[in-house]
């Protein structure tokens, strides 16, 4: 719901902006009705996956979306830190009012637009933008949270003023929830108590429903029923299962939460041709693009993204781990080009040298207008040789 002062009218009359609906990740059909589904609590697996799922809940997919509150939103509200200025006359501010959380607009001081934090996209590891309802569509409202300044930025891709109305497209849903009832594509509108926020153990284990049940009515089974398991499947169908939000842009083929994990996915959403040109390659949005241009994916039959990641634990910022695995494979390697010192274990982080993090062409955050945009770094998974990154490595170990 939008708290709209009078004061908009005049405030805006002098301007004529001409504002194209913007969809930062797909482009539609129209009048197609939703999959059937069926989905259960993560508590139902915690009954007899216990250890699994309590990992799995603190893991970044498990916290991709959430109702906004205090614990959710990561930036401050405090007076001083709870601004973002447009410009010396336009500004946002973020309030907190009893329990509701609020993004204000404000020209020379009096608000003329405002509206509230409803839902948090992001788990904060590196940023989170929010989501408003205005009846049954929801709005990205116009600031974001950048974790590496620690604060707010403009929303990417908005103007370089508040905006409170670009529409969330379906597609986005589909990747930031395990599921939501769309009411229509035209007018992008959801059930409003039909979201389940994060990315829970349905999303990746179709079947889990009728699993759970079977399960709990016959306890002495000890065949697994029902649930599906990517593990079983054939390495291009694995890698569909993460490509599905982790491979950029795609054009869908179906509606969205049409595509479950063990089909193909080019029967549902069609991405772009996989670069094998690293130049071409952004470290933004398509991991799968990424990887799979590489020659350690390239060479191998098995490699997948479970090869490195264990998508039930919280992996974050830990090199040795994930070197462990390159190592299994490059057993004997040979730096003669580094100078590197003799009490320094190069195997202990294969990472930082050859998947280092980069900063983004495609993403620039406007943390304080006027000054320099700031990109968004990501972790590169063109897996390859990198020898500005590598320098560095070494002269910060020496």
């Amino acid at each position: 719901m939008y708290l709209i002062s009078p004061k908009l009218v005049v405030v805006l009359s002098a301007i004529v902006i001409v504002i194209t609906g913007s969809n930062l990740f797909f482009v539609v059909p129209n009048n197609v009705p939703n999959p059937p589904a069926s989905f259960t609590d993560v508590s139902s697996c915690r009954t007899c996956h216990r250890a699994i799922t309590d990992s799995f809940m603190r893991t970044a997919h498990y916290f991709d979306s959430r109702p906004a509150d205090s614990s959710s939103i990561k930036g401050s509200f405090e007076e001083g830190k709870n601004t973002y200025a447009y410009n010396q006359f336009m500004e946002v501010v973020m309030v907190k009012e009893g329990d509701t959380y609020l993004q204000s607009g404000r020209v020379n001081g009096m608000e003329t637009l405002a509206a509230p934090f409803d839902m948090v996209i992001g788990s904060g590891r590196n940023g989170q933008t929010y989501f408003t309802w205005s009846g049954n569509q929801l709005i990205q409202l116009p600031v974001s949270y950048y974790a590496p300044a620690r604060q707010w930025c403009n929303s990417p891709g908005f103007p370089n003023f508040f905006h409170f109305e670009r529409k969330v497209p379906p597609n986005c849903m589909e990747c930031h929830t395990t599921n939501t009832k769309l009411l229509s594509h035209e007018t992008k509108e959801y059930a409003r108590t039909s979201i389940i926020y994060g990315i829970t153990c349905q999303r990746c284990h179709p079947g889990a429903v009728e699993h759970a049940a079977y399960q709990t009515a016959n306890p002495r089974e000890k065949a697994s029923k029902f649930v599906v398991n990517a593990a079983h499947f054939n390495r291009q169908l694995r890698m569909d299962a993460c490509a599905l939000c982790h491979s950029g842009l795609r054009t869908p083929l179906q509606p969205p939460f049409s595509f479950q994990v063990g089909e193909a996915l080019e029967k549902y959403s069609v991405g772009s041709a996989v670069s094998r040109q690293a130049d071409t390659l952004d470290v933004h949005g398509n991991q799968y693009g990424l990887l799979v241009s590489s020659k350690c994916y390239i060479k191998s039959a098995t490699m997948d993204c479970s090869t490195c990641h264990d998508v039930h634990s919280n992996q974050f910022e830990n090199p040795k781990l994930f070197s462990a695995k390159c190592v299994s494979c490059h057993t004997e390697v040979k730096h003669g080009t580094l100078e590197v010192k003799k009490n320094m274990v190069l195997s202990d982080n294969c990472i930082d040298c050859h998947m280092p993090v980069l900063a983004s062409k495609k993403i620039q955050l406007n943390v304080k207008p006027g000054e320099q945009l700031l990109p968004d770094y990501l972790r590169t998974h063109y897996i390859s040789i990198y020898k500005k990154a590598s320098n560095e490595f070494i002269r910060r170990h020496k």
